[in-house]
């Protein structure tokens, strides 16, 4: 089951000066900073209020955020959604007919089991589940 949009991810081509914006522009400081190697991405996370954010950098021209970069604008990368199950909210959706783009769940960045869906399933947004690793 779906329990909350648990954050919205941000690409960014400069993970230094888009800390500084965002410390500015939020009037908090990230709570965290963390490298995915597995995703080749270093990751910014604020909160403000109940919400999360996370900015994403690249820390290769390999990586799917890189790649994005190329043909997309800074700005809104994904949104993510938690669940208390990824598994089996990854075959209800994939019985539903949206096309997952892994067929397991992999490690992601703040303690959390990760699953992207295919944007154009998803009229054109990228769609993340989470699962809190326990």
């Amino acid at each position: 089951m779906i329990l909350k949009i648990e954050h919205i991810g941000i690409a960014v081509a400069d993970a230094k000066l888009s800390q500084q914006l965002f410390d500015k522009l939020l009037g908090v400081e990230s709570y965290k900073t963390e490298e995915v190697a597995s995703e080749k991405v270093n990751t910014i996370f604020y909160m403000v209020g109940a919400t999360k954010m996370e900015l994403v950098a690249a820390t290769a021209p390999e990586s799917a955020i890189a790649k994005y970069l190329i043909k997309q604008r800074e700005g809104v990368h994904h949104i993510a959604l938690e669940t208390d199950d990824i598994y089996a909210e990854m075959e209800r959706l994939k019985n539903e007919g949206f096309e997952l783009l892994m067929p397991e769940p992999k490690h992601g960045a703040d303690n959390k089991l990760i699953c992207f869906l295919h944007p154009k399933s998803c009229n054109g947004i990228l769609i993340e589940l989470t699962q809190e690793i326990k």
